[in-house]
């Protein structure tokens, strides 16, 4: 079983990039983020044709997440990141697919901090932490996909003092995502490829994708049931190259 992460950046403008990758690259579950689309926008029958079903969360102009299934139709468990009843900016979606429960994240990304922006950000990792840590008392199969707006070490991000005041790379976003490993979740890209860079991201400006000054912010973390059934884990880095790309990757893994 193959499941990948896709931050997408705007759905119908980079459908085509979309569905290129989907038929070269053959997942059978894709976590999407950034569709920047309403729900009724969401190109549900275009992917209906190439064999995909979907759930999805769509917001106007930023954020929307989605889930998509090869030949089957993902079983929507929860729309909401819970812990927040006044959030409404679409950034979780979970659904049941082939016996495994998918969450799919798009965490805020926090910037400019310090600031109201950054607060946003580390209340909704600790939500993400409770809710989490629930899902793994389940003793379910669960993956945690999608772009974590972290990047989680130093190695994680291009030679740069650029970034120093970042959102991204200070103690208290790390630390966040240090909590998830703590809990018993399995850095899916970092258990295959532990002494590897690994970018997942490269900004539009200044050249980034050229020369390769990248970040890693895209993440699937495994449950313990799931990590022991992990073969292969990687990115798909060519897609940020061709024409009309996201400023993201695909990252997926392989599950025997």
């Amino acid at each position: 079983m193959k499941i990948a992460s896709f931050n997408i950046n705007n759905i119908n403008s980079r459908l085509e990039n979309l569905l290129a990758w989907l038929a070269v690259a053959k997942p059978d579950v894709v976590c999407l983020q950034e569709l920047k689309a309403r729900d009724m926008q969401f190109p549900c029958s275009v992917l209906a044709a190439a064999g995909y079903g979907a759930v999805w969360k769509g917001e106007p102009t930023w954020n929307g997440v989605a889930i998509l299934a090869r030949g089957s139709e993902p079983v929507l468990t929860r729309d909401v990141l819970p812990g927040d009843e006044a959030d409404r900016q679409s950034r979780y979606i979970e659904a049941a697919v082939n016996g495994i429960v998918i969450a799919c994240l798009y965490a805020p990304n926090g910037n400019p901090q310090p600031g109201p922006k950054f607060a946003y950000k580390l209340a909704w990792h600790e939500r993400l932490g409770g809710h989490s840590e629930q899902l793994l008392d389940t003793g379910l199969p669960v993956v945690l996909a999608g772009d974590y707006n972290i990047v989680p070490e130093p190695r994680d991000i291009y030679p740069t003092r650029s970034y120093d005041d970042n959102a991204l790379v200070q103690p208290e976003s790390r630390a966040s995502f240090a909590a998830l490993l703590e809990q018993g979740w399995t850095d899916a890209l970092r258990k295959k490829h532990p002494k590897e860079t690994l970018y997942t991201f490269w900004d539009y400006r200044r050249n980034r994708w050229p020369r390769n000054a990248g970040l890693r912010l895209d993440h699937i973390l495994l449950s313990k049931k799931l990590a022991r059934r992990l073969t292969a884990a990687g990115i798909d880095r060519d897609v940020r190259g061709e024409d009309g790309a996201s400023d993201h990757a695909p990252v997926w893994v392989e599950l025997k």
